[in-house]
């Protein structure tokens, strides 16, 4: 058993996890990061398995149904794979949003004189007067 106290606890809230993941230890049943606490070597193994999957980018939705097909020995590996095949068709959507906004982001600077003139391309198409 890991026993931290107050100052332990802050020190691996700050240190390992974010506050998101905070909030999902509680959710799921671990305890929640105040207070004394005892982790057995089990729950230490769970807050990394949730911070791993968290680092992946996995929803904290995601890392419950992750975490519940971890601990079901009966589970398909084709759930787990499936999970993670939809997780990456949400990560090249937000890749393709990123790839448009930089394109018209770099469209905008290269518009714009960026010298001492008050009109700017980049302002008037922040306020819906797009270029011609």
């Amino acid at each position: 058993m890991l026993k931290t106290g107050i100052i332990g606890t802050i020190i691996v809230a700050l240190c390992c996890f974010t506050p998101v993941l905070v909030i999902l230890f509680g959710t799921i049943g671990l305890s929640a990061l105040i207070g004394w606490l005892d982790y057995a070597e089990p729950d230490l193994h769970k807050l990394t398995f949730l911070q791993r999957s968290r680092g992946l980018g996995f929803s904290i939705e995601d890392c419950r149904v992750l975490l519940s097909l971890y601990e079901d020995k009966d589970r398909a590996s084709g759930d787990v794979k499936k999970l993670a095949k939809t997780h990456v068709t949400r990560i090249d959507q937000k890749i393709s949003e990123l790839q448009s906004l930089r394109s018209t982001l770099g469209h905008l600077i290269a518009s714009c004189h960026g010298d001492a003139r008050a009109d700017c391309p980049i302002l008037n198409d922040l306020a819906g007067e797009h270029l011609s």
